[in-house]
């Protein structure tokens, strides 16, 4: 099944965030110890959190690749959605933590200067999870992958946490050092709405909530197929990255079964071509 492939492809994205994590985070705590900034030094800290995240991401997507089984008949697709929600909870421990030291140095302000190099690092790292972010970004939107989704969101919110540390580390070469705690609370507050909106989604998905909007463009498709009368029910509810489509319509009470059966393929070969859903179930009753 194309899905299978599709969150095949996803494990790529998950590697990556994995790979550029522990790299990102072995580089900062060296850099930041040996040049004395705190900034970095929990920049690294927070990467080497992100590696936990993106790990969940990617057990998430190898589970939901196993087929169906006797203990679940529609398959195990639901385990990205569920890596999706414990993503959430770690992004929004690291925004906390972003937020608790950003308040924290209210009280206690820092008066050390970091070097120049430990800034370099930051900005540099900013450019590299930047990138990151957009390649999760682009292969989610192609597969379709909450899970992808949660972890280009996480990527984001790393790159934007390491221009925060660079602003900082830099304002302190002029004096300015409460541009440091400005930029670390702004970033924590973003890191927490990137981590409320991933959990309110995927909360969403797993209580089988679907959105009205796309409930509508799938019943006009259905209703204007050749052969459907009226239509009495339709549901839908996420599978993980795929839907599934539950549809009651009624055809005219003369027609035969095989006569029926077609309009059934029908339904479902429109449904794929106009909206790439090939979980269709389709029950149909007399007019």
């Amino acid at each position: 099944m194309d899905v299978y492939d599709d969150l095949k492809k996803g494990e790529r994205g998950a590697w990556l965030s994995i790979a550029s994590y522990l790299i990102l985070a072995a580089a900062k705590l060296s850099i930041g110890y040996l040049y004395s900034s705190q900034a970095l030094l929990a920049d690294g800290l927070n990467n080497g959190t992100d590696v936990i995240a993106s790990a969940a991401v990617l057990v998430g997507l190898k589970i939901s690749q196993k087929p169906p089984d006797k203990d679940h008949p529609y398959g195990h697709f639901k385990a990205e959605a569920i890596a999706a929600l414990v993503a959430s909870f770690i992004i929004m421990s690291v925004g906390l933590q972003v937020l608790f030291e950003g308040f924290k140095s209210i009280i206690e302000p820092k008066t050390e200067s970091p070097s120049l190099i430990t800034a370099w690092a930051a900005i540099i790292s900013a450019a590299i999870m930047y990138g990151v972010y957009r390649y999760n970004r682009a292969l989610a939107a192609k597969i379709n992958s909450k899970a992808l989704v949660a972890a280009a969101h996480d990527n984001r919110s790393d790159a934007l946490v390491s221009l925060g540390a660079f602003a900082g580390i830099a304002a302190s070469q002029f004096g300015i050092a409460w541009f440091d705690t400005l930029t670390a609370i702004t970033i924590g507050f973003i890191i927490c709405k990137t981590a409320w909106d991933i959990f309110k989604d995927t909360a969403h998905s797993l209580t089988d909530g679907f959105d009205d909007q796309k409930l509508l463009s799938f019943k006009s498709t259905v209703e204007s197929t050749p052969g459907v009368d009226r239509i009495k029910d339709i549901k839908a509810r996420y599978l993980g990255s795929s839907v599934l489509v539950d549809v009651v319509i009624e055809v005219h009470a003369g027609l035969n079964v095989t006569e029926s059966h077609e309009i059934t393929d029908l339904v479902e070969r429109r449904m794929e071509m106009e909206h790439k859903i090939s979980h269709v179930h389709v029950h149909i009753e007399p007019s």
